[in-house]
């Protein structure tokens, strides 16, 4: 019969090999566990990289197209020039591109002069005078001058052609003509460069527009177009035509470009974006006349 002794020391070695057993067993059932997670962040890096590669984690491009800058406004210093009027900036991104925006000119000289304002050439100059007509800027205005070349200038509310909002833009349809040589005359029988009933922006130097605009009551020709058009009248033509036959005074500087009779700009208004309208057809491209110095 063995002895306690022997029978203690037996249990006490059946209890270490199952001790044994227990921990290699957990060890085990680590390894598989961190064999498993191994194996599945390893496919993971694996997909993320091919997705990565195939372009998955790029933005939509439509969401870029929509994130993107429509018009960006350039600052001008109202201190500099005091003539410049600050109501803000348009907006940069979401402006419509498409269709037209009827414009709106009431004036003390008869019935409304409407305009059709061309989105798709010009968005950024239908956008700046959407603003600036929401914010009242051009309402008990005069139009300054009568040009030589056949436009009223008007949307200066300081009435010097210095005047301005207090940001510009850059020119977006300035037209193109045949001559090669600015210097050469017109070809014959080639359409006017502006003709009657064109609106365009003006400003000096070109390329720093801001909220002055011309009307043309006559057709007018140059090698030389500095000055994007914007639209087309589509009514009051002949209260332009009337404008356009005032006479005109000195306006301060040796010019005489100043109508006699005040042309005051009783209101402006610019209406909802019309979504794939045509613009009214101007006839031809168009340019702009030389005249005295502005701020756009």
């Amino acid at each position: 019969m063995a002895s306690s002794r022997d029978r203690q020391r037996k249990l006490a070695r059946a209890k270490l090999d199952r001790q044994m057993a227990r921990r290699a067993a957990a060890t085990r059932r680590r390894r598989q566990i961190q064999a498993g997670v191994g194996a599945f962040l390893v496919l993971a890096v694996i997909v993320a990289g091919s997705a990565w590669a195939l372009g998955a984690f790029d933005s939509d491009p439509k969401q870029n197209t929509a994130a993107e800058d429509t018009c960006l406004w350039t600052p001008q210093d109202a201190t500099a020039n005091t003539n410049l009027k600050d109501v803000g900036t348009p907006a940069t991104k979401g402006l419509p591109t498409d269709g037209t925006r009827a414009m709106t000119v009431t004036t003390n000289q008869g019935a409304p002069i409407t305009a059709e304002l061309n989105l798709a050439n010009s968005p950024c100059a239908a956008a700046s005078i959407a603003h600036l007509a929401s914010r009242s800027f051009y309402d008990n205005t005069k139009c300054h001058e009568i040009t030589a070349d056949g436009a009223l200038r008007c949307g200066d509310p300081s009435g010097t052609g210095l005047g301005g909002p207090t940001y510009s833009f850059y020119d977006e349809d300035v037209p193109t003509v045949p001559s090669a040589s600015p210097s050469a005359s017109p070809a014959p029988g080639q359409p006017p460069t502006y003709p009657k009933g064109t609106v365009a922006m003006i400003s000096n130097p070109p390329g720093t527009n801001g909220s002055q605009f011309l009307i043309f009551f006559k057709d007018f020709t140059t090698t030389d177009p500095k000055y994007p058009v914007i639209g087309k009248v589509t009514g009051g033509l002949d209260v332009v035509e009337k404008i356009g036959a005032l006479p005109t005074v000195d306006n301060g500087t040796g010019a005489k470009v100043k109508p006699k009779t005040d042309v005051l700009i009783q209101s402006l208004t610019v209406g909802e974006p019309v979504t794939g309208a045509a613009p009214a057809s101007s006839g031809a491209p168009s340019g702009a006349p030389a005249s005295s110095p502005s701020a756009g």
